[in-house]
């Protein structure tokens, strides 16, 4: 009995450490005025018939805090990075010079920089959602576990346990939020 509380409680902790990676990965897409490798991130190429990463198939460099220059390893697949790039929708508008893709990353309005804003808290919104959903399946556990002669004064300790668990990782969450929104309104 013991044992299955404890792997329930661990599998809703790695559903929760999830959720928190995949909100980071989310909130690295979302650009703020600074020209990072990591905002194409995601971009798949056609490399030979198969969907490649753009960073396997070339080098990424910020020359600068406004350009992204992206090196291929085969020059044929200039075209096909200017391609994706401009397939992925990330209001980017790729150059290719014949050697380079370069991308010159626009200054954001204030508008846009409220947009990005709404759109980072509403991916922190989600994630919360994600550490409640796996907070009430562990609850749930507990619960079923009590009724089946687990000790209720074990059990309420466990969902003590698991609310505070939940709420440290709902401070992580507002963390990464706030400091993705400083850096989206820093001009």
């Amino acid at each position: 009995m013991e044992q299955t509380l404890t792997e329930v409680i661990q599998e809703g902790k790695q559903l929760m450490l999830k959720a928190i990676d995949h909100l980071q990965d989310e909130l690295k897409k979302i650009r703020t005025g600074k020209a990072s490798p990591s905002m194409l991130d995601g971009i798949m190429v056609d490399y030979y018939g198969n969907p490649t990463p753009i960073s396997q198939v070339a080098n990424m460099s910020t020359p600068d805090s406004k350009t992204i220059a992206i090196q291929p390893w085969e020059k044929s697949m200039l075209g096909e990075i200017e391609q994706a790039i401009f397939k992925a929708n990330l209001g980017l508008t790729p150059m290719n010079d014949g050697e380079f893709v370069r991308i010159i990353i626009p200054a954001l309005t204030e508008e846009r920089r409220k947009d990005l804003v709404k759109q980072a808290k509403a991916l922190g919104e989600d994630c919360k959602v994600s550490l409640r959903n796996a907070r009430q399946k562990m609850m749930e556990t507990v619960k079923k576990e009590v009724k089946a002669g687990y000790p209720e004064d074990a059990g309420k300790k466990r969902e003590s346990e698991i609310q505070d668990t939940t709420n440290g990782f709902g401070k992580k969450v507002d963390e990464l939020v706030a400091q993705r929104e400083a850096d989206i309104l820093k001009i």
